[in-house]
């Protein structure tokens, strides 16, 4: 059943803050820009809060060469061409080679849609700035046809960040804010039990403690995140390794780390600290 306030779901462990901030952007109907460290779970607060509302969702995976009209409409000017060269149909119909983007589907939608635009700052720096009209006015106009689409809904619209690029302070002041902390060891094992109800709680407990001391490893390129915690705990139970094998070694060291001077730096003792 739909519901009209976010909360927690089966799959996704949201504390107060995190659900009072979402539930005021949604008020305000205003985007949500959410940062933190990869892996803790800004893009998959998108997927809990479709599923926590009972909305559809449209997600835009920026890239490096995202342009902000990509999720507004493309005109297939050489599907057009094509066309005319073979003729396959009336190329007079513009409309036909206009394709809508994620944004232009959530406005043209007959319910309210949850869109995520997930890492934004992978763009260059106008791409934030290029947003901005639509995403105030909730319209926006495709010259090839002279039509202007305005959001029959406004959508709920989460935008992410790895906070790899400063954003513009323009994009900022239309935002809410939210930072999403590295979880706490005992909002991990919230979120652990979620994806693993099943687990032997000796194995969680050696495992968290293993876990958060491998992130006190200084000078780690990419400390390992919720995800990939999840993925190692997957694995040691697949393998049959109990909470006492896990004190005698260090087991798929390679699910958790993804660097290779990571790898060499732990298993050294980097900095003095043997994990």
């Amino acid at each position: 059943m739909s519901g009209t306030r976010f909360a927690s779901t089966a799959d996704y462990v949201a504390d107060d803050d995190l659900v009072a901030v979402v539930d005021a952007a949604v008020a305000l109907g205003r985007p949500l820009l959410v940062k933190g460290e990869p892996g803790t779970g800004k893009t998959q607060l998108a997927h809990a809060v479709a599923e926590a509302l009972g909305k559809p969702l449209l997600t835009w995976h920026v890239k490096s060469t995202t342009k902000a009209m990509d999720g507004l409409y493309q005109y297939d000017v050489v599907q057009r061409l094509n066309d005319a060269r073979f003729g396959d149909g009336d190329v007079r119909d513009i409309s036909r080679y206009i394709k809508l983007g994620v944004l232009g589907r959530a406005f043209s939608a007959d319910s309210q849609h949850v869109v995520l635009i997930d890492e934004v700052d992978k763009a260059d720096l106008e791409f934030p700035n290029d947003l901005l009209r639509e995403l105030d006015e909730m319209a926006f106009h495709i010259p090839e046809t002279d039509e202007t689409v305005r959001a029959r809904h406004r959508p709920i619209t989460l935008i992410t960040s790895n906070a790899e690029k400063e954003l513009p302070d323009a994009f900022l002041r239309r935002c809410v804010f939210h930072y999403i902390a590295f979880p706490t060891p005992e909002r991990m094992t919230q979120i652990v039990r979620a994806h693993l109800p099943d687990l032997d709680d000796r194995l969680l407990e050696r495992a968290l403690d293993r876990f958060f001391g491998l992130r006190k490893v200084r000078g780690l390129r990419k400390p390992p995140s919720t995800s990939e915690l999840l993925d190692w705990l997957a694995v040691l139970v697949h393998a049959g390794i109990d909470a006492d094998r896990l004190d005698e070694a260090h087991p798929f060291l390679g699910v958790l780390l993804k660097q290779e001077r990571d790898l060499v730096a732990v298993r050294k003792g980097a900095a003095g600290t043997v994990w």
